[in-house]
């Protein structure tokens, strides 16, 4: 069983080692927490863009695991002594004994599930606290908190794109949507279709719908007096929806949906997809709309 340790200061996490302090800083460091030894070259290009990322998910994993470079041009004698062949090559010591590695330059993505699986997944668990108490201080209204603890993950990585998604909620839900649009702008472009990023924009769309409807008392009456009044009782969707009213808001779309499919260009099936979006495909009013929808659609 690993020794459980303190986290180690930053900058003690990534080091350099040669041939005559490989001991101490791989083997018996070991002894500690696991250690990644980095073999590498100054003329390897899969090295360039491997070691950052080492050294991003080791700083982010805060001592559980540190990370140890060899210049293997300057320190033949322990790579050639491991057989190692090419290079990039990460080698994992545990209790003094190599226990796992990789060769080649891994996304990021499957470096944390290499030090996931070297940790028995202690890895990333701060985060993941961090997150599920932030979505559920969101739930439960707290906008400020959860912006405070989406900012605090965002402070250690601002490439998290769950914590840019969670920040721009926070900011919807407040009212501060200006804010909310700049930290959507945030979003590398490769992540903008990830599905916490989508409901992020469709939650903002909505909001900015909603302030343009009008006052709800007031489309509650135009619907009432003239129940075939699409646009109102479009309007009236919005404007539910606005105040947290999802069922009602989605009753008043799937009565156009029956009552008119063509309507507004499709509009109000359209617009209950930006709903489903922005809601989250586990919330319940999204998995009934998509029942009635199918039921509708599909008849």
């Amino acid at each position: 069983m690993l020794q459980q340790t303190q986290p180690a200061a930053a900058e003690a996490l990534v080091k350099e080692t040669t041939t005559q302090t490989f001991v101490n800083d791989v083997i018996e460091e070991s002894k500690r927490q696991p250690v990644l030894i980095d073999f590498w070259a100054p003329w390897c290009g899969p090295c360039k863009q491997l070691t950052p990322i080492l050294e991003k998910t080791v700083r982010a994993a805060k001592g559980k695991v540190r990370l140890v470079k060899m210049n293997i041009d300057e320190h033949p004698q322990i790579p050639g002594q491991m057989g190692i062949q090419s290079i990039p090559a990460v080698i994992a010591f545990v209790n003094g004994q190599p226990a796992d590695g990789f060769m080649g330059a891994l996304p990021e993505s499957q470096v944390i599930a290499f030090l996931e699986r070297l940790t028995k997944g202690s890895i990333g668990g701060e985060t993941k606290d961090m997150l599920n108490a932030a979505e559920a201080a969101l739930d439960a209204g707290d906008a400020a908190g959860a912006a405070e603890l989406y900012a605090q993950l965002l402070a250690e990585d601002n490439t998290n794109v769950a914590a840019l998604a969670g920040l721009a909620r926070a900011h919807v839900e407040a009212g501060a949507l200006e804010r909310a649009r700049q930290t959507l702008a945030m979003v590398p472009e490769g992540k903008r279709n990830d599905s916490a990023v989508v409901a992020a924009q469709a939650a903002l769309q909505l909001t900015e719908q909603a302030k343009a409807v009008g006052p709800l008392a007031e489309l509650e009456q135009k619907v009432a007096a003239n129940p075939g009044d699409h646009q109102a009782r479009f309007d009236l969707a919005l404007a539910l929806n606005s105040k947290g009213r999802r069922r009602d808001a989605l009753e008043q779309l799937v009565t156009i949906v029956k009552r008119d499919r063509k309507w507004n260009d499709d509009g109000a099936r359209k617009q209950l997809v930006q709903f489903f979006d922005a809601w989250g495909a586990t919330d319940e009013a999204t998995i009934e709309g998509r029942k009635q929808l199918s039921s509708i659609l599909f008849a």
